[in-house]
């Protein structure tokens, strides 16, 4: 048999880019139909680090990435709904969970990888329930994947008979640690340990590769998953960089300790194919199960070493944005209305300066566009949405108890300030998409023009802080002095609108410049009338 380099290249990696597209539609296919459960799943079901380990596994099985649910539990990290150890748990999960893909490529249903894109695709293109066509994408993916590894294997068949490519295999099975070093590298460069270890399937089942060679290889694999969870955090907070290097210990011990028992873990696997009959594919998958399974219950115990090692590694005191409520607690609803109306008060000021923060955020963005602003502005909306939310539910509750006319008034004013506090979330997040499309399309503002939004942009930051003061200390001056400043902003907004056209006239300034300014002074004036709205509340209007 001769060896075609071209045929075997076409094939893997055509193969490759097959079942890696697989694997995504599948992910995003079961994630359309699990809608936005996979969120409240993490959110709800991580009291303590077993369950954790639960939520993981599941959210894993549903989005097809141990990767995915890592960047995932940053993002949650990042927006304080769970803390490190909390984390952790989901994290050893997510590795359990990566498992399944291989067991579903165990059972080699590669036959009939055709008949099932068709069902997919039928699924897809002949329905408009939302439903179907997300199982459709899923169904579609789950035979892209078989189709795609079957493609790799009769591409990988001929690497048997290539000399330098046994003398390979036959050093890995010599030195365990080239074995890692092969795996983690190819991984790094794929971006999915479930295709690696497709591929590592593949080449045991055509004999290409031993068992003992393969299973560092796999562990390797699992090393390799873990960089993508580090470049997602790269620019994110300190505890969501500490939730992705502990996926990179958690793995690193595991690999480790696994080397040390490489005799014996092959001797178990081998064991197992023979006792249960098991496929070349089915046997790398037990594998692959038995290291992750065993290295999660190795190292559950000692979550909380596992989190003070990272804080050390990683230190810095962190800015969490807290999406939960802090205040609002139900029992004073039954006791006291007035008691009540003083801890939603205090819940809306809180979420003022939120509102103030996000406002600095996004200045901070539009002068140095550095993505990190950007996200934690948009970290800030969600939490005033989500503050929006719990709030409103807890005066309504309110509304049931008998008040005093001024109590009345008071929740009122609550009520009414909620819904203006969130609403300067939504301008400033329209001002972040103008910010991204300016950067995005490579549109300059001119000197003036940045200054002229600098200047605008401090005077608004400064309006709304002082309606969230007067709000709290109920201070007539503090308001007073909010709409005299609110004057002034509508004064700059249309003193710098002329301005602008007198650029653009003179064609100093290009048109899309013209639009990302004036849509942005506009979103301020907007925001300054959110802030007046708060004060009038404190004056009475």
């Amino acid at each position: 048999m001769e060896f075609d380099l071209q045929t075997l290249l076409f094939e893997f990696f055509g193969g490759l880019g097959i079942f890696l597209l697989g694997i995504k539609y599948m992910g995003e296919g079961l994630q359309k139909s699990a809608g936005d459960r996979l969120r409240d799943i993490l959110d709800r079901f991580t009291s303590n680090p077993i369950m954790g380990v639960i939520a993981g596994i599941i959210v894993t099985i549903l989005i097809q990435s141990s990767s995915g649910t890592t960047v995932l539990t940053v993002g949650l990290v990042n927006a304080g709904f769970m803390t490190l150890r909390q984390a952790i748990g989901v994290i050893m999960g997510a590795n359990i969970g990566t498992t399944v893909t291989a067991f579903i490529i165990g059972f080699d249903i590669g036959a009939y990888a055709l008949p099932i894109i068709a069902v997919g695709c039928f699924l897809l293109f002949f329905f408009k329930n939302k439903k179907v066509t997300a199982v459709g994408q899923a169904v579609f993916g789950f035979g892209a994947l078989f189709f795609g590894l079957e493609l790799m294997s009769s591409g990988m068949k001929p690497l048997r008979s290539l000399e330098s490519f046994h003398e390979l295999t036959v050093s890995m099975s010599d030195n365990p640690i080239l074995g890692v070093v092969i795996g983690t590298v190819f991984t790094l460069i794929v971006q999915s340990s479930s295709a690696t270890i497709g591929i590592l399937q593949g080449l045991f089942a055509e004999g290409a590769i031993e068992l003992r060679a393969a299973i560092p290889v796999l562990f390797g694999d699992n090393l390799g998953t873990t960089i993508t969870a580090v470049l997602a955090s790269l620019g994110a907070s300190v505890a969501a960089k500490r939730a992705a290097y502990t996926h990179v210990i958690f793995n690193l011990v595991g690999a480790t300790i696994f080397i040390v028992f490489l005799g014996l873990f092959t001797q178990l696997i081998l064991f197992l194919q023979t006792q249960f009959d098991l496929n070349e594919p089915m046997t790398i998958a037990f594998a692959h199960g038995t290291f992750n399974i065993t290295n999660t219950l190795i190292q559950l115990p000692f979550v909380g070493a596992l989190a003070w090692l990272v804080t050390k590694i990683i230190p810095g005191k962190d800015v969490i944005i807290e999406y939960k409520p802090k205040h609002l607690d139900p029992i004073f609803i039954q006791q006291s209305s007035s008691l009540a109306l003083e801890q939603a008060k205090a819940e809306v000021v809180r979420m003022g300066e939120y509102a103030a923060k996000g406002l600095e955020e996004t200045n901070l963005y539009l002068t140095t566009n550095q993505q990190k602003h950007s996200e934690m502005a948009m970290q800030v909306e969600g939490a005033l949405n989500n503050l929006d939310r719990k709030i409103t539910d807890y005066l309504i509750e309110l509304s049931g108890r008998s008040m005093t006319e001024a109590e009345s008034a008071k929740h009122t004013a609550m009520m009414d300030s909620v819904r203006d506090i969130e609403r300067i979330g939504d301008h400033f997040e329209n001002i972040i998409e103008l910010i991204d499309y300016k950067i995005s399309n490579k549109v300059q503002l001119t000197e003036q023009a940045q200054e002229d939004l600098n200047n605008m942009f401090d005077l608004t930051i400064l309006t709304v802080k002082q309606a969230v003061k007067a709000l709290d200390s109920m201070d007539r001056e503090e308001a007073l002095a909010v709409v005299q400043k609110e004057d002034e902003i509508d004064k700059m907004e249309r003193n710098y609108r002329k301005k602008h056209i007198i650029r653009v006239n003179e064609g100093v300034c290009s048109g899309s410049a013209g639009i990302v300014f004036v849509d942005i002074i506009s979103n301020l004036e907007r925001i300054g009338d959110h802030a007046v709205n708060i004060a009038e509340e404190v004056l009475g209007e």
